[in-house]
């Protein structure tokens, strides 16, 4: 894809091992394998959307036509910017970082999954973190946003580790039950304050028009 275009395929972010980009079209295939092969174990359920209860071709597509669908219907107002985690040049799983009015209020989302043979390699703290360094150093936010259902303390881990605070609980229809997840929210100072890992940032510049941006704000990206 022409990064003329879209310069977001130019993206690029890089720490302790990992590289986070846009996902290009032998990604996307292989994202589907990976979902298609499986996320999690069949008696959990970490996603608020049970995508993954889907047969394993429908989980293929589904992650396909949600790469797809996010990048058609991509504003500077509101995005979600979903980048492939390769490991050692092995696409793993997927970081996705989403905004509403990211220009005044300066607050991302995120979520992620690994294929499930990645799982307990430390891959997900290394994601997030790197994730993390794009939306603080790079992009100049105020607050990263989290949640996880009460019984997936992977993702609960990970929040703690990374120095996010307790931000309330939602209840959620989980297979038919209520369920409850713990939001978490990682503020600037504190993320700071973690000293955290500095990561690479390539190609950022000439997206942040996309991002409702006109300058670089944190001054760390290339």
């Amino acid at each position: 894809m022409s990064s003329q275009w879209w310069p977001l395929s130019g993206l690029r972010v890089r720490l302790e091992g990992l590289e986070l980009r846009v996902p290009t079209e032998n990604d996307l295939e292989d994202l589907g394998a990976l979902a298609a092969a499986g996320v999690h174990a069949p008696d959990e359920m970490p996603f608020a959307v049970p995508w993954t209860d889907a047969p394993a071709l429908e989980r293929a597509r589904g992650t396909l036509l949600w790469n797809w669908r996010t990048r058609g219907e991509w504003t500077p107002q509101n995005w979600t910017l979903i980048l492939a985690v390769v490991s050692d040049g092995v696409v793993v799983g997927q970081q996705d970082i989403g905004a509403h009015d990211f220009r005044v209020l300066r607050e991302v989302k995120t979520g992620s999954w690994l294929g499930r043979d990645h799982h307990g390699q430390g891959i997900g703290t290394r994601m997030r973190a790197a994730a993390l360094w794009l939306v603080f150093a790079g992009l100049g936010a105020e607050y990263a946003l989290s949640s996880a259902f009460v019984d997936n303390p992977a993702s609960i881990g990970v929040s703690r580790k990374l120095g996010y605070r307790d931000d309330g609980i939602a209840r959620h229809v989980r297979r038919g039950v209520p369920a409850v997840t713990r939001r978490f929210r990682l503020d600037r100072q504190a993320w700071q304050d973690s000293d955290p890992v500095p990561a690479v940032i390539e190609g950022l510049k000439p997206c942040l028009p996309l991002f409702g941006l006109e300058a670089e704000p944190g001054g760390e990206a290339v």
